[in-house]
C-alpha cells in the first residue's frame, strides 16, 4: 500500500491520482489524500471528479491492497484520471478532535498516571475512555481545564518516521493500555512539542492553538477501573 498522502501534509485538499482496482462502487487509486476510518477517527468523504462527472465518496477504508474509497455511484474503471477533493470542514473538524484528544491524554496520563483504553472522535462529540481507579466527576472537569490552560498557551506539532525500536526508547511513548501499535519495522510519531508524543496514523493540526476550547460534557463509570469522559470543541 502507497503512503497516505496526508501523512506528510494533512492540509492537502485536493489531488491527482489514477484508478488502479474498479469493483463497482468501492476504488483504489495509486495514491489518495483521504482518510480511512482507523484509530479512533473517522473517515474522510468528498469527491472523485473524471471526465467530466463527480463521484460522491461517501466512505474510506483500509484494506490489504490500499485504501478503498466506497462511491455513491459506480462508473470509474482502472486507468482513469481523477481529481479527488477532500470535505475540508469535515477533515479540520476531525484534526482538530484528533489533536484535542491527544492532548486530553497527556494530561490524564501526567495528573494520574492513567493508561487511555479506547477513543472514538466524532463530529458533534468524542468520547475517550481512562483506566482510572477512582470515579470523580469534578477531577474529570479538571483535566478539561488543564488541557484548556496548555491549548491556550500553544504547541507546535510535528509529524515524523521513526525505526520502530528506536521509538520503543523514547519513555511513555505509548499510552494505550494493554495494546501496542502494530508490529511495523517503521512508526509515525506524532509529537506536540514539550506536551506529547506517541505512534499515531491520524490527521492533526500544526498548533494546538488551532483546537480553540475543549468543553467536557460528561463523564461516566464504565465499570471497575474504566471511566469515559465525553468532551467537544467550542
Amino acid at each position: 500500500m502507497n503512503k497516505p498522502l496526508y501523512f506528510d501534509d494533512c492540509y492537502l485538499k485536493e489531488f491527482d491520482s489514477t484508478v488502479v482496482s474498479a469493483d463497482g462502487v468501492n476504488v483504489i487509486l495509486e495514491n489518495t489524500a483521504f482518510y480511512p476510518t482507523s484509530g479512533g477517527q473517522l473517515n474522510d468523504t468528498g469527491k472523485l471528479v473524471s471526465g467530466g462527472k463527480e463521484y460522491a465518496v461517501k466512505d474510506a477504508k483500509k484494506s490489504d491492497a490500499g485504501i478503498v474509497h466506497i462511491l455513491a455511484e459506480p462508473g470509474l474503471k482502472v486507468g482513469d484520471k481523477v481529481h479527488g477533493v477532500i470535505d475540508w470542514e469535515r477533515r479540520y473538524r476531525m484534526m482538530k478532535m484528533h489533536s484535542a484528544a491527544h492532548v486530553l491524554c497527556a494530561t490524564v496520563h501526567t495528573l494520574t498516571g492513567a493508561f487511555v483504553t479506547g477513543k472514538q472522535l466524532d463530529i458533534p462529540q468524542s468520547k475517550i475512555d481512562f483506566s482510572l481507579e477512582t470515579f470523580d466527576k469534578s477531577a474529570i472537569q479538571q483535566f478539561g481545564e488543564h488541557a484548556n490552560a496548555t491549548i491556550a498557551k500553544g504547541a507546535p506539532i510535528k509529524m515524523s518516521a521513526m525505526p520502530r525500536e528506536e521509538a520503543l526508547k523514547i519513555p511513555d511513548l505509548v499510552k494505550l493500555a494493554d495494546k501496542m501499535p502494530p508490529s511495523i519495522p517503521e512508526w509515525r510519531i506524532v509529537e506536540i512539542v514539550g506536551v506529547d508524543i506517541q505512534p499515531c496514523g491520524g490527521t492533526h493540526v500544526k498548533d494546538i492553538k488551532e483546537i480553540g476550547p475543549i468543553k467536557v460534557l460528561k463523564a461516566e463509570n464504565k465499570g471497575k477501573t474504566q471511566r469515559r469522559m465525553y468532551f467537544t470543541l467550542e
